[in-house]
């Protein structure tokens, strides 16, 4: 089932009262592999539903932002939006990055079983800390793809919440990205050899041109081998709980189409499509792709009304 809902809302309330609860949030930790993972925790408080933030893809960081040019704290900001309406969240660093960049040598040697494995221990801790029964996880972009690959298996968590996820294998989506620029066309028999290579865990050909091969670099084929295999229709069908799908309909990295596949899938997942809304959260006034583009670093824009109401309306039925 699909609701379409829109509108931007300032959160002035909301935000008044997640300052007035502490809207730095408590610095938490959970083990990892050679050190601590780092997160922060906003909005204890007892019986509280919490809600664990789970990154996207690259280098970004607990609030939503990485140095590729994304200062929109889409994370940070849905967590101050949900601790004003009663929902603590724990929003996280990845492995080998920022606050956890002692958990693992290398952050580029990793996989998805590796970061689902952070999520349970990340749920084991946050369940001992606040003594709530379970643990829902949110999974933005890539990181729904966590949230699934975590799901398969069931203990501490509740449900899970897929914001922007990619509804097919990222292969497909990463092809569909490449292909819409100005000019990709010739590259993209090349840019299919690459992801088959990568997905079989064989090199890329050092022929392969410099926009294609700097997708795939030598470092990071135990990811993408460990990424590319997974089909998240299937995971969200050998899912049990309860899940909620998120999606913007001016997702310029994530289609909707994406969104309504994982719900084909999976008919008991309810799935909100939120008018307006773009791939960091916000809300963008026409299909300029410029304008939209500009988003991703503006942290002073609201997350677009649509993503909050959905969310603690499923979390408050447990």
């Amino acid at each position: 089932m699909a609701d379409d809902q829109g509108g931007v809302t300032m959160w002035g309330l909301a935000m008044a009262a997640a300052l007035a609860t502490g809207a730095a949030g408590i610095p938490v930790e959970a083990p990892g592999p050679n050190g601590p993972l780092a997160g922060t925790l906003l909005g204890e408080g007892t019986g509280r539903p919490v809600v664990i933030i789970v990154p996207g893809s690259g280098p970004t960081d607990r609030d939503g932002n990485n140095a590729l040019g994304i200062t929109a704290a889409p994370y940070r900001l849905l967590a101050e939006a949900l601790a004003a309406k009663g929902v603590a969240s724990v929003r996280i660093d990845k492995r080998g990055m920022f606050g956890s960049k002692a958990a693992i040598p290398d952050a580029n040697h990793v996989t998805m079983a590796d970061y689902a494995a952070d999520v349970h221990a990340w749920a084991k801790v946050i369940r001992a800390r606040t003594g709530a029964p379970c643990v829902w996880v949110l999974g933005h972009s890539e990181g729904g793809l966590v949230a699934l690959v975590a799901g398969q298996d069931a203990t501490d968590i509740c449900g899970l919440i897929l914001v922007s996820a990619a509804g097919r294998p990222l292969g497909v989506v990463l092809r569909e990205q490449i292909a819409v620029n100005p000019g990709a066309a010739p590259l993209l028999p090349t840019l299919d050899a690459a992801i088959a290579a990568a997905a079989a865990g064989r090199p890329v050909d050092p022929a392969t041109p410099p926009p294609i091969a700097r997708l795939f670099p030598p470092q990071l084929a135990t990811y993408w081998q460990s990424t590319l295999g997974y089909d998240p229709a299937t995971l969200i069908v050998a899912y049990h709980g309860p899940v909620l799908i998120l999606q913007g309909t001016r997702d310029i990295q994530v289609s909707v189409a994406d969104a309504k596949r994982l719900a084909a899938a999976d008919p008991r997942a309810h799935l909100v499509l939120v008018e307006g809304a773009n791939h960091v959260l916000k809300h963008v006034g026409s299909d300029d792709r410029a304008a939209n583009v500009a988003t991703y670093s503006d942290s002073s824009l609201p997350i677009a009304d649509g993503f909050v109401a959905p969310i603690v309306a499923l979390v408050s039925r447990r």
